[in-house]
């Protein structure tokens, strides 16, 4: 996913900074710092337990370039990130327009914003499929509730394009947002100050 967005790859190859929000019990951050061994990696969640079990797993894998914390995504601290990533959590989140200006504040002027959610089209009927289906259904038990569980907007796996881009540039203050890539299952954004 990372090829996909402009110049990652290289920042990463030498050595950036990176913030992994919502990074529940931490395998992404974890693959991503094996992947990129001269980087130093942030993984951020505001579920201490899972904190916790992100610190052991990194430990077993043996990452020293990963370091975890229990954070709300509007509040983290850091700053001066090259890569910013959330990988399929924005949508869950109780203020993902808030992430999405927290996130924007703590880029480098030169910084990118990874944003990873379920594939889905703007309108219902497009999203009336095998996958669609499955997405509406984990949305319906985990993904609305937890969201309307801390006071959010509830978007939901399946909220689409347009509802995304305006959390991530009406709301939350990027001025550039691409579809980077996709898969059958999941679209990747590219986010820019």
């Amino acid at each position: 996913m990372a090829p996909a967005l402009d110049g990652v790859i290289d920042k990463l190859t030498v050595g950036g900074r990176v913030a992994d929000v919502g990074c529940g019990h931490g395998a992404s951050t974890v693959l991503m710092a094996q992947a990129f061994p001269h980087s130093q990696f942030v993984g951020i969640d505001y579920h201490g337990p899972s904190i916790e079990t992100a610190r052991e797993r990194a430990a077993k894998a043996g990452v020293s370039n990963a370091s975890f914390e229990v954070a709300e995504a509007t509040s983290y601290g850091g700053g001066d990130y090259d890569l910013i990533a959330f990988f399929d959590c924005l949508h869950d989140m109780a203020d993902p327009s808030g992430a999405a200006r927290h996130a924007r504040a703590a880029l480098k002027p030169d910084g990118r914003c990874m944003l990873v959610e379920p594939f889905a089209g703007d309108q219902t009927t497009e999203n009336l499929n095998p996958v669609g289906r499955l997405w509406y259904a984990a949305s319906t038990m985990i993904c609305v509730p937890v969201s309307l569980a801390r006071g959010g907007p509830a978007l939901g796996a399946q909220a689409g394009e347009q509802a995304l881009r305006k959390v991530m540039v009406d709301d939350g203050g990027f001025t550039t947002f691409r579809r980077a890539t996709e898969t059958p299952f999941n679209l990747i954004f590219e986010a820019r100050p």
